[in-house]
């Protein structure tokens, strides 16, 4: 079959050749589902409730232990010589020292960088993975390595054994996290939990985008900014972790403004 070609809608022209079918994963099996019938769920959805059920059960087990950790996300697409993996292998080696275990998703990129970082400095270093349509490999500077069928059970894997997300530049996945732990804050799912966005300059896009539109428009409240804090300095997300831990109240009064916020458009008799 001939290679097709499209324009995007900003006038990128990119190339899409024909697909190529990979492996179905379980997540697909879960999600990608277009008929649904009453026999779809007796011959499959309850048996996949309990391999759910298992993976949850496994991941508890294998981190019960883990103590106060940070999760690290960025990039993939990220090579050793990038400025960016250096300062992330440093701020995990420095958090490391600092007492913490370090958590990322366990592939290459600023994944490895975080992971090589807390070996460095004899911390425990996780690696959750994921499993995907194509072969993907956990990065060598994992000693807990997990992997998952599911996404949202990793997801709670990441939240669950964190005090802390540390942010460097990433793709998709990467604010995808982001965001998620942001409504888990902004509801009170999880208090106490600082997001350090690493690379000023990298998120000053998105930031000025919330600020300017979200914000602009009220769809969010000037609290919910107080959520996120920039740095380019590993000393200083280091500095931001041991604090929120030492003085809890010092974080935790950034958050209770977007709660409070949140609670008066969602529940108007109780902010009263």
């Amino acid at each position: 079959m001939a290679e097709r070609r499209i324009v995007s809608g900003q006038n990128h022209t990119a190339s899409i050749r024909p697909p190529v079918r990979q492996r179905v994963t379980e997540d697909e099996k879960l999600i990608n589902v277009r008929r649904h019938t009453p026999e779809s769920f007796t011959q499959g959805d309850p048996w996949r409730v309990l391999r759910i059920m298992a993976e949850f059960v496994a991941g508890f087990e294998a981190l019960a232990d883990l103590g106060c950790a940070v999760t690290i996300f960025g990039s993939a697409r990220v090579d050793a010589d990038d400025p960016m993996y250096t300062a992330t292998v440093e701020t995990a080696r420095l958090l490391g020292e600092a007492g913490f275990s370090i958590i990322t998703g366990g592939g290459p990129g600023i994944m490895e960088a975080g992971n090589k970082g807390a070996v460095a400095a004899g911390a425990r270093s996780v690696g959750l993975n994921i499993e995907l349509p194509f072969e993907q490999h956990l990065n060598p500077y994992t000693d807990t390595a997990l992997e998952f069928r599911y996404f949202f059970v990793r997801k709670m894997m990441f939240v669950k054994y964190a005090c802390a997300f540390v942010i460097f530049p990433g793709g998709f996945g990467t604010v995808d996290e982001l965001f998620e732990a942001l409504v888990l804050i902004q509801t009170g799912k999880i208090r106490n939990f600082p997001i350090i966005l690493f690379g000023s300059d990298y998120w000053r896009g998105l930031l000025d985008w919330m600020r300017n539109t979200m914000l602009a428009d009220g769809k969010i409240a000037a609290h919910d900014l107080d959520l996120m804090v920039t740095s380019d300095s590993p000393e200083e997300v280091r500095d931001i972790v041991v604090r929120s831990l030492k003085d809890d109240q010092w974080w935790a009064a950034r958050e209770e403004g977007a709660r409070a916020e949140t609670r008066r458009h969602l529940s108007p008799r109780t902010a009263r």
